[in-house]
């Protein structure tokens, strides 16, 4: 028995009505496509070439956003997509205060309801750098990929396109999100924290010491692990009470150096020194004096490592760490090191605390 209402619908009409629209609303709630912002810098990936044959020899940061957009049609089956150019520049020329400048740009676009995550394409020289530093002071668990590329759109085998087709399918997955700053490169997802430019001239150019994330093949992502360092979201430090990173300089350990670039750098002020160090972080005894010398000044010593095929600094090996009122890297390579100093620094001035953010980030 079916029973109508006075315009003479049944309860089961309503119902299925209901169900109609229900899952009509389902269906472009799951169809409906993440929102993407592009922040465009720079740097290779808007290079351009002489010829197609110049894929090392080119000029970098020549192409503006909307024609990188444009040449990527694909882009637009995964996302929907804007960009902004915040830089035209190659990354070897980035400072701290382009950082500090990208960095604000992101927390704000980060906190919009209509952006889901985000984009930014980068000359691959300091891509490294400024994805760690990201990691450190964006407080979002949305997806923030930086992606970049190692030969110009305009050559043969350009790897650019591919890159930041698989860099805007990374942003718009939901499954990407809380796993901290990401770098697409060649079909990898790689950990903003851990990646470094290993190798020049060919594509496969940025490893970690501990593995790629995962990997992204035809704009789907496939993970492998998880960041287990502290970042993002769970991170003490927030780019929106930073407005202005600490003086951080590094120095190349090898055989015969001197103390001139030591000395060099204390007159100028520094806050930190990161002794980019042989083997262990190793420390010639002869530099040894003054790094004390710089210690006793306020200046704080952190030990790194030239090395990057894996391992870490080992605390109160090689130099008694404990003794001096030292700091070593961890696993951080000098130049991620640095970051992480310019950063921590802004909140303390104590070893032992810098020491505990090192083991953490």
């Amino acid at each position: 028995m079916q029973v109508r209402n006075h315009k003479g619908w049944t309860a089961g009409r309503t119902l299925a009505l209901i169900a109609a629209l229900a899952l009509s609303s389902s269906t472009a709630f799951a169809d409906a496509k993440s929102k993407v912002v592009i922040l465009a810098t720079g740097g290779t990936i808007a290079g351009a070439g002489a010829t197609a044959a110049n894929s090392a020899t080119y000029q970098a940061a020549k192409v503006p956003v909307d024609k990188l957009i444009a040449g990527v049609p694909e882009l637009a089956d995964v996302a929907d997509v804007r960009g902004e150019q915040v830089f035209q520049i190659a990354s070897e020329s980035f400072t701290n205060e382009q950082l500090m400048t990208l960095g604000k740009r992101v927390s704000a676009l980060a906190k919009q309801d209509d952006v889901d995550g985000i984009v930014v394409t980068h000359g691959t020289d300091t891509l490294e750098e400024t994805a760690f530093f990201l990691n450190l002071v964006v407080h979002t668990d949305k997806p923030i990929v930086v992606v970049g590329a190692m030969r110009p759109g305009t050559a043969l085998s350009a790897d650019g396109m591919l890159n930041l087709y698989d860099a805007v399918s990374v942003a718009a997955a939901k499954d990407a999100r809380s796993k901290g700053v990401l770098v697409t490169m060649n079909d990898e997802i790689q950990s903003g924290r851990d990646v470094t430019k290993a190798v020049n001239i060919r594509t496969e150019a940025f490893k970690s010491p501990w593995g790629a994330l995962g990997m992204v093949v035809e704009g789907k992502s496939y993970w492998f692990r998880a960041p287990v360092k502290r970042h993002t979201t769970n991170s003490e430090f927030d780019i929106d009470k930073i407005e202005k990173l600490a003086p951080v300089e590094v120095a190349y350990g090898y055989g015969n150096m001197s103390d001139a670039a030591y000395r060099a750098f204390d007159k100028a002020g520094i806050k930190a020194i990161i002794h980019a160090g042989t083997g262990n972080g190793s420390v010639a005894k002869h530099i040894v004096p003054v790094l004390q010398e710089l210690r006793g000044k306020g200046v704080q010593v952190i030990r790194s490592a030239r090395v990057t095929g894996g391992g870490f600094v080992l605390r109160n090996a090689e130099q008694p760490d404990d003794k001096y009122d030292w700091v070593v890297a961890h696993d951080l390579n000098p130049q991620k090191a640095r970051i992480l100093a310019a950063v921590a620094l802004t909140r303390t001035q104590d070893s032992k605390e810098l020491q505990r953010i090192f083991w953490e980030y």
